[in-house]
């Protein structure tokens, strides 16, 4: 079970993770106005930040499947094996976007999206 709330805890970071790595180093930041600043970034910044967008879409998705698997008393150890392909994808997913490897990217979206479908499927 503390493997399962671990990765909950990792997936509802994972947005947090990505503002920081749009936001890193970078000598004109302007925190009075985040938001205008971020639509004037390009290249890895935008992309950290289409990221970000990303992992917050992701995350109710895979949170309500991971809860139906637990309240249907799915097998704890195959939910937990299913949330941490999710959360690799994740991670990888957020990697290829911002090296802007766009079929890899594709591929890990997917994986996770399977992942959390799969969440749904263990609770039927």
């Amino acid at each position: 079970m503390n493997q399962i709330v671990a990765t909950l805890l990792i997936a509802g970071l994972l947005p947090i993770v990505c503002a920081g790595i749009a936001k890193w180093r970078a000598k004109d930041y302007d925190n009075n106005q985040p938001r205008a600043w971020m639509e004037e970034q390009d290249d890895w910044r935008a992309r950290a930040n289409a990221a970000q967008q990303n992992s917050f879409e992701a995350f109710p998705l895979f949170a309500c499947g991971v809860l139906l698997a637990l309240v249907t008393n799915t097998d704890p150890v195959v939910i937990a094996q299913t949330c941490w392909v999710f959360i690799a994808a994740r991670i990888l997913y957020i990697y290829f976007y911002v090296s802007n490897k766009a079929t890899l990217r594709s591929l890990v979206w997917l994986i996770g999206l399977i992942a959390a479908i799969r969440l749904y499927l263990l609770a039927i």
